[in-house]
């Protein structure tokens, strides 16, 4: 007889993006894709550890409530207002850097969400930015979500008037487009859970 899948349990640590900014409790993106996993057949308690307005740096500081909640894997998405502010990439790099040998310390899979940066900034900035994700999903070999606004930007009625953040229609178009990478992560913590 085959074995029943073990429930697993994810931490959300990220900013307004994750916190569901503007938007009711269960409209924000890990109660959704929680639900989006249960239409799959997949139980997964996804807690929500998303502050709006945090940077690279708060999350860093908020890591060890995280921790302390002992999730089987954490979805990390930060780093959207360290490029809002104009700092410079090698901040987001180092505390995302910080932040994932901590949770590569504790055993702890991640699950990276990259972002496009903003051209206001140039070009330049743009591509150091977003070669920090891809840089770090490969030295932690974490799994890799590239741009967790995908199908939002810029699409209308995916975002709320400030242009920035995603209307319940968005989020529920980032759960749907990033959902087989969801299910790619939770397949890899599945085989580590079962492993003697």
């Amino acid at each position: 007889m085959p074995q029943p899948a073990l429930a697993l349990k994810l931490a959300a640590l990220g900013d307004s993006l994750t916190a569901g900014w503007g938007l009711p409790a269960d409209d924000a993106y890990p109660a959704k894709l929680a639900r989006a996993l249960a239409e799959k057949g997949r139980t997964v308690t996804i807690l929500n550890f998303g502050i709006s307005g945090d940077t690279t740096a708060g999350g860093l500081a908020r890591l060890d409530a995280v921790l302390a909640a002992a999730p089987d894997g954490v979805i990390l998405e930060l780093g959207a207002n360290d490029m809002l502010r104009g700092m410079d990439p090698a901040i987001p790099r180092a505390n995302l850097d910080a932040i994932m040998k901590r949770l590569s310390d504790a055993h702890i899979p991640v699950m990276l969400c990259g972002i496009r940066a903003m051209r206001n900034y140039g070009r330049a900035y743009a591509v150091e930015l977003e070669a920090v994700y891809v840089d770090l999903a490969q030295k932690y070999g974490a799994v890799l979500y590239p741009s967790f606004l995908d199908g939002v930007t810029g699409v209308p009625g995916m975002a709320l008037p400030d242009g920035l953040h995603p209307t319940a229609e968005g989020v529920a178009e980032m759960v749907r487009r990033s959902l087989p990478t969801v299910e790619t992560f939770l397949d890899r913590l599945g085989t580590s859970r079962a492993a003697p």
